[in-house]
């Protein structure tokens, strides 16, 4: 008898156990439930910006590295890194290794026999076969030098190499307008147009870019090659077009549709549109909608605990709502 009542007296324990944990689970998923909500948002009329963002690296569009045609020494530099270079013009004279080496012998005779054998057997010059931009010199006057080692190092003009996501590339046309802001001086805005774009694809941790060359517009002073860029890509700008929030779009099947408020004249519920570009936030309607009409769009709202929720386990209070002192 003992031993049956302990294991009925266990049993309940269980089973109240059960029910206390069970009902604070449901009041815990009531509390926290959410309600699908609408906001009301007017159909307007409006401008209309789409663009691209990408970011990207300045780097020389072509880079070309000048090597002596002979292994020898520098005897003097005319240019500096920075400078605009033109196609031909001199930037250095050399001397080969033998004559490098005849010139220094003469040096140790006197003055008189080394300007005899430097007018004998002339400097070579060091000529520039394009027109562009000196971006690196690698020697000093007196420096000695290989035919493996660049001498100077020669852009023709600076480019912006920005890495525009696949899903983007298609609106991306050769002489489409940009921007670009760099990093270092954030509170320039230099114009620039697209110059090329990459045939060939770039995949890094799955997300496979594009790179498209960015030319400014008129190259600034302050550019150098290495820095971090910004560019943004104008897609489309539009005047006076109608527009609604892209979050109150519903695509179903192929299908863009709205959920459009009832009003006088006027049925609401589910109505197919048309659409056009849109900016992230803001989506074109081409047909289905006219300015003034409103449509519902969808959020959803956690049940706040109001003066009235109270705990279910706790004791029942009476009310004083209602009464007077």
């Amino acid at each position: 008898m003992k031993k049956n009542f302990l294991k009925k007296s266990s049993l309940l324990v269980t089973l109240g156990l059960l029910l206390v944990f069970g009902g604070v689970y449901w009041w815990w998923q009531q509390r926290n439930t959410k309600v699908e909500a609408y906001r009301e948002v007017p159909v307007v009329i409006g401008d209309l910006d789409v663009s691209i963002q990408a970011t990207g690296t300045v780097q020389p569009k072509n880079r070309l590295e000048i090597k002596a045609p002979v292994a020898g020494r520098i005897e003097q530099i005319l240019v500096e890194e920075g400078q605009k270079i033109t196609k031909g013009q001199i930037l250095a004279w050399m001397s080969s290794t033998e004559r490098a080496a005849m010139l220094d012998a003469a040096r140790s005779q006197g003055p008189e026999e080394y300007k005899k054998w430097s007018e004998l057997y002339l400097a070579t010059p060091v000529m520039a076969p394009i027109s562009g931009t000196l971006i690196l010199r690698n020697v000093e006057p007196g420096q000695t030098f290989t035919t493996a080692d660049a001498i100077f190092v020669l852009s023709d003009r600076l480019t912006v190499k920005a890495q525009v996501d696949e899903t983007d590339i298609a609106q991306i046309k050769l002489k489409q307008d940009a921007q670009i802001i760099l990093d270092a001086y954030p509170e320039k805005m230099i114009p620039a147009i697209v110059d090329q774009i990459a045939f060939d694809a770039t995949t890094v941790s799955n997300v496979t870019t594009y790179i498209v060359d960015v030319v400014p517009k008129q190259t600034p002073e302050f550019f150098r090659s290495g820095m971090t860029a910004n560019v943004t890509f104008y897609v489309a700008s539009k005047k006076g077009v109608l527009l609604v929030p892209s979050e109150a779009l519903k695509v179903s099947e192929g299908k863009t549709m709205v959920l459009l408020k009832a009003s006088e004249g006027q049925k609401g519920g589910l109505r197919n549109i048309r659409v056009g570009s849109s900016d992230g936030h803001r989506t074109e309607v081409l047909e289905g909608l006219q300015e003034g009409d409103v449509v519902l769009s969808t959020e959803f709202k956690g049940v706040e605990k109001s003066s009235e929720t109270r705990n279910p386990f706790a004791p029942t209070m009476p009310s004083r709502r209602g009464t007077r002192r």
